[in-house]
């Protein structure tokens, strides 16, 4: 049965590639929506959202009814682009370099830029922010969007455009669907593999009146199965950021229609884990954080009209980590990683003819996140407390049966102690990696608070790492200290972004790392307002953000090797020194 398969599917394939007009293979357009539940779609029977666009995807190809991810947002990008658990690629939490993947890792962008695609990233990044695990560094030519784990505020943001720090035009996901369809338009002569990651619903809950007023007194006709646990109007404004980027998915197809491109174009779209808050998600337990079905089961609509038939629906069970195998040979791309991925090709599922269950393995797929690890067979999970659920009568996981399926229990027991045994002993107890500085490929590098350590009186602005700054800065005995690996020695320009009012300008700060450093003045006042609040449609749990200022505090002689780079104050005449976002490193060419 697999061997036809493969028969049929390159021949399929081969006419797909045949058929006029460019390009001769197919281009890939991935869409990932961040913190969007199972359940937050019309066509998952959710009555409170409209959600069209992203309903035609699935009516228009394959519907995966059984999909996992991981239970939070880096974990499960990681799984994607590297088709294996985040756990062997180094992953194990969410901010402060425990989020970037490994180098010797191969991204799916990799695969596609060898097999000469066009590759982009616009969005939410969240694994890694220096270079080399800079996404320009991991496989994607083009990249306009943040790498933290989360974003202050939606509207007009800094962003990061290949390194450089721009200014965002207007709301986040309508920004960049504009850049992703300006890529895809500057490249529709040649094949493209572009990823779309949405940073929503994603809190701080911020979307424009257009989408927050059709929804901002709904009723909410269906809930939570434990309702007395629901936020109405947090559930209202994740549903009406998910209907702006179903507004957002449409423009992007519709644009591929215009251009000529639909029929050779792959486009998927997924989540990255359960929904943020206990809202509608199809009676199943669990949220994101959860390692249970409600915590990690996702949409996965592909579609591809001239390989994949409408409507085709598949119940087999089938994870992130399948992703780069499927679309690899999708687009007939043989490839070879430096490392053996955990993921299958999911291309025989996508053939009606060939939907067979008995030809597909039943297969077991792990869920872990902070010392728990579940199981998910075809029919049963398991949890980490070594309950067992028949997922097929009993999808809301309410029924314990491992007293009455000992050998089920027994069996699939013995194959989750095996996996924990065996992956995450290729994950490191103490994070060792530093923070590097100096790529000989990248001009810049951003050591942002999130990645530092402070020393004395210095507070972070949220216990949220992500997006926080430094602030209670007012001794000389206070620090901020990064653990960093100059990877290639040279001169740099340091400058910091900072906050500072009138009464406490002309703090003296010190740049050292080893025998060198920079010393300089924040001489200039600039205090903004806190700013977020005002789009906010529930209060926030994250830092509120503002506008921080680049200062020039010199330069810095940097040679290559392993050592603490230190941010401290020499001199405070005020109160105190400043509040602190980010430094960013810029390589200078020394004159000739």
């Amino acid at each position: 049965m697999r061997r036809l398969h493969s028969v049929l599917l390159l021949a399929a394939v081969t006419a797909a590639c045949a058929a006029p007009g460019p390009p001769s293979r197919p281009n890939v357009v991935l869409f990932l929506a961040d913190d969007q539940g199972w359940g937050d779609l019309s066509i998952h029977g959710n009555a409170n959202v409209r959600t069209p666009n992203i309903d035609a995807l699935a009516q228009g190809g394959a519907a995966f009814h059984h999909f996992f991810v991981s239970p939070v947002c880096s974990p499960t990008r990681a799984e994607l682009l590297t088709g294996r658990y985040h756990v062997r690629s180094g992953v194990y939490a969410t901010s402060r370099g425990g989020e970037r993947m490994d180098l010797d890792e191969t991204t799916i962008a990799e695969v596609f830029r060898d097999a000469d695609y066009a590759t982009a990233a616009f969005g939410k990044w969240h694994n890694g922010t220096q270079p080399p695990y800079h996404p320009n560094a991991r496989g994607f030519d083009e990249f306009y969007g943040f790498t933290s784990g989360h974003w202050g505020n939606y509207f007009d943001p800094p962003l990061d455009h290949n390194g450089r720090l721009v200014k965002g035009n207007g709301y986040v996901t309508d920004d960049f669907t504009d850049r992703a369809i300006r890529f895809i338009e500057d490249h529709r002569d040649t094949p493209f593999f572009v990823w779309v990651a949405y940073n929503t619903p994603h809190s701080p809950m911020q979307v424009p009146d257009r989408w927050w007023s059709r929804l901002a007194a709904d009723p909410l006709a269906q809930r939570h199965r434990d309702p007395e646990k629901e936020r109405p109007d947090h559930t209202r404004a994740a549903l009406a950021m998910v209907e702006n980027i179903d507004w957002n998915v449409g423009r992007m197809t519709e644009r591929l229609t215009q251009l000529g491109l639909e029929n050779d174009t792959i486009v998927i779209y997924l989540t990255d884990n359960g929904p943020n808050g206990w809202r509608w998600n199809g009676g199943m337990k669990g949220r994101k954080g959860s390692i249970d079905e409600g915590g990690v089961r996702s949409p996965l609509f592909l579609r591809w009209p001239r390989v994949i038939e409408a409507r085709t629906h598949v119940d087999r069970i089938a994870a992130a980590i399948d992703l780069l195998p499927t679309l690899a040979e999708l687009a007939g791309i043989p490839y070879s990683t430096s490392q053996p991925v955990d993921g299958l090709s999911l291309s025989p599922l996508l053939e009606p003819a060939l939907h067979d269950a008995e030809a597909w393995p039943d297969r077991h797929l792990v869920n872990h996140w902070r010392g728990r690890t579940s199981i998910r067979s075809q029919q049963y999970r398991l949890d980490h407390q070594g309950q067992l659920f028949d997922m097929a009568a009993d999808p809301g996981q309410r029924n314990d049966i491992a007293v009455e399926q000992p050998g089920v229990a027994a069996r699939l027991t013995a194959t989750r102690d095996a996996w924990i045994e065996q992956a995450l002993a290729e994950l490191p107890e103490t994070d060792t990696r530093p923070f590097p500085i100096g790529h000989p490929a990248h001009e810049y590098t951003h050591l942002p608070a999130r990645d530092g350590v402070a020393r004395g009186g210095i507070e972070r602005s949220s216990r949220y790492p992500n997006d926080s700054y430094f602030t209670g800065w007012s001794s000389t005995r206070d620090a901020i200290d990064w653990d960093v690996e100059v990877l290639t020695g040279g001169r740099f320009e340091a400058v910091l972004y900072y906050t500072c009012g009138d009464l406490d300008t002309g703090a003296l700060v010190e740049l050292r790392l080893g025998d060198q450093a920079v010393v300089g003045r924040i001489a200039d006042a600039h205090d903004p307002p806190l700013v977020g609040m005002e789009h906010d449609r529930v209060e926030r749990i994250e830092s509120y953000v503002k506008d921080f200022r680049p200062t020039v505090l010199g330069t810095l002689d940097l040679d290559a090797g392993h050592g603490t780079l230190t941010l401290r104050a020499l001199e405070i005449p005020g109160r105190q020194v400043m509040d602190f976002r980010l430094l960013t490193l810029r390589r200078l060419k020394l004159p000739a």
